[in-house]
């Protein structure tokens, strides 16, 4: 007897079993019971696992036809990647030219320098 034979077999008389208790459980005038899952798995008949295979949500080959839709995508709308995107240097009006105070000369800035750099009262050497 080859192996789906011995399947079939199998399943019809599964089935045939099944017809039964559902025709013994129709005649009767019981009230039906509710079952729960944890005991419709411990039935006296051992239950055969059945595997199934899932489809694959993919259309094509293309991985990114997988990954979501970003607005615009790729390096184009990170922002360190927004610095190449500018078209003319920024120039202030003159209003904001006037009103903004002189940079200091080399000798005031190392001057400043040493101020920041000497040791405070709080420090020890």
């Amino acid at each position: 007897m080859s192996f789906f034979s011995k399947l079939k077999a199998k399943a019809s008389r599964k089935s045939g079993s099944r017809e039964k208790g559902q025709q013994a459980q129709s005649t009767t005038d019981a009230p039906p019971t509710q079952t729960f899952p944890s005991q419709a798995t411990q039935s006296a008949e051992p239950q055969e696992q059945q595997f199934t295979t899932q489809p694959h949500p993919a259309k094509t080959n293309d991985p990114a036809d997988l990954q979501r839709q970003q607005p615009g995508g790729g390096l184009a709308t990170s922002d360190p990647m927004a610095a190449h995107h500018a078209r003319d240097p920024y120039v202030p009006s003159q209003e904001i030219q006037s009103n903004l105070e002189q940079p200091l000369g080399r000798d005031e800035l190392r001057a400043r320098a040493a101020e920041l750099n000497a040791p405070g009262p709080h420090e020890q050497k």
